[in-house]
């Protein structure tokens, strides 16, 4: 290593277990996250306790070995397996002399890594904000150290050293220009409709092989790493399948366990997007133990947002590293593929044609002018092509499914 050479930041990770969830599973995954955005997991503690303690989340014991580790195990950095308190984190880092952060920080942190479109930047932003503002009070000159998790991405010291009326100003002007931008999208999100473009979303636990996937199906240069979150912005190309039709493909950010709320809330424009598309494909790494429970996490959320009802397909991904098949997931309609090799690529493409949205068919219609009504709902649900006012009402050409034609079929006309 050369002398000038900057060496990862050394992190011990901390974990409480209170019971309230799988504390083990949830250490592994905080490695994962600590590797992903940019440092050393060096050693780990654990703590049972029924609830964290009011002053350093941990007790007093272990906050005297976490402080001996540190000195003993250059440590630089601890990280908390949960959200701490403004409090907590002052003691915590008065105790041990190193800086602390949370899983929430943590999250926060790679996700500003991550971010490169407009709209992901100003999401994170907002996150980041309104996570921070309410631990504004009482923290005095230790705003300064709160520009980032690992490194010093974030809103930076020169807005966090604000008063608080400024930092609600910025949450107001960044929630006006994703307004801005969420409107440019939906505009786009129209004309596909309009033009009868059925979308098929990739969704899924982080490192599922989505990314991976994106680019065996359509060459889309999607990055593909084996870290947590490589792909935050949504990708979306044109995927033609075996029976000559056209579909979009959205690549969308990965999820997680205990993902905190403030990201839940400012992607949920761009999760919402992923939940209405015509078709999703639940991708997961069939070779984890956890791959069940990361479906399940993924369904539950996609139902949140008021997917249910649109077709799901479990998609078994990294099924070449699967050592015993039986210990996989057995789940009726899953699909096993490995989208690094092309495994079963043929029948995942026969799967997504199996649940093709319902073809439309032209029709050509004069709607009365007690009926025109009619027309919001085929310009809604259908696309209308066409349409004048003629004396006998509005006449107009469209694009319907059989659904939409059995409600305008009495207004049909000879072209």
């Amino acid at each position: 290593m050369f002398e000038n050479e900057i060496r990862p930041q050394r992190a011990m990770l901390v974990s409480l277990d209170t019971g309230e969830y799988d504390a083990e599973v949830s250490l592994a995954e905080l490695e994962e996250l600590t590797r992903t955005a940019g440092a050393e997991p060096a050693l780990t503690l654990t703590q049972k306790r029924p609830a964290p303690e009011t002053a350093t989340c941990i007790g007093s014991g272990m906050v005297e070995q976490a402080a001996e580790l540190c000195s003993q195990q250059e440590i630089d950095l601890l990280i908390f397996d949960r959200e701490l308190t403004p409090t907590q984190i002052r003691n915590l880092e008065k105790a041990c002399g190193v800086r602390v952060i949370d899983r929430t920080t943590l999250i926060l942190d790679i996700f500003a890594q991550r971010a490169r479109s407009k709209e992901g930047k100003l999401q994170v932003e907002l996150a980041q904000l309104r996570y921070l503002l309410p631990r504004l009070s009482g923290q005095g000159t230790a705003l300064s150290r709160l520009g980032g998790g690992i490194g010093t991405r974030g809103p930076g010291e020169t807005k966090l050293e604000t008063d608080r009326r400024h930092i609600r100003r910025r949450i107001g002007s960044l929630k006006e220009q994703l307004k801005e931008v969420e409107a440019a999208r939906e505009v786009i999100d129209r004309r596909r409709k309009k033009d009868g473009t059925v979308t098929v979303a990739l969704v899924g636990y982080t490192n599922a092989g989505k990314s991976t996937l994106m680019n065996q199906l359509t060459q889309a240069g999607v990055l593909a790493e084996d870290k947590l979150f490589a792909t935050l912005d949504p990708t979306a190309r044109a995927l033609k399948l075996p029976c000559g039709k056209t579909v979009m493909l959205i690549d969308t950010v990965g999820l997680i366990r205990r993902l905190p709320h403030h990201l839940v809330e400012a992607f949920k424009s761009t999760l919402e997007q992923a939940a209405t598309a015509d078709i999703l494909l639940n991708v997961c790494d069939a070779s984890s133990g956890e791959a069940r429970d990361h479906l399940e996490v993924t369904n539950s959320l996609l139902n949140d947002l008021g997917a249910a009802g649109h077709p799901i397909i479990p998609v078994l991904n990294k099924w070449d590293a699967v050592e015993d098949p039986d210990t996989a997931p057995r789940l009726p309609g899953a699909v096993r593929i490995s989208a690094l090799t092309g495994e079963g690529i043929g029948q995942l493409l026969a799967a997504i044609e199996e649940n093709l949205p319902e073809r439309t068919f032209p029709v050509e219609l004069l709607l009365p002018f007690a009926k025109t009504g009619l027309a919001a709902k085929l310009r809604e649900e259908g696309a209308v092509l066409s349409e004048e006012y003629v004396p006998e009402g509005l006449r107009l050409s469209a694009q319907v499914d059989q659904r939409l034609y059995g409600l305008v079929k009495d207004y049909e006309i000879t072209p």
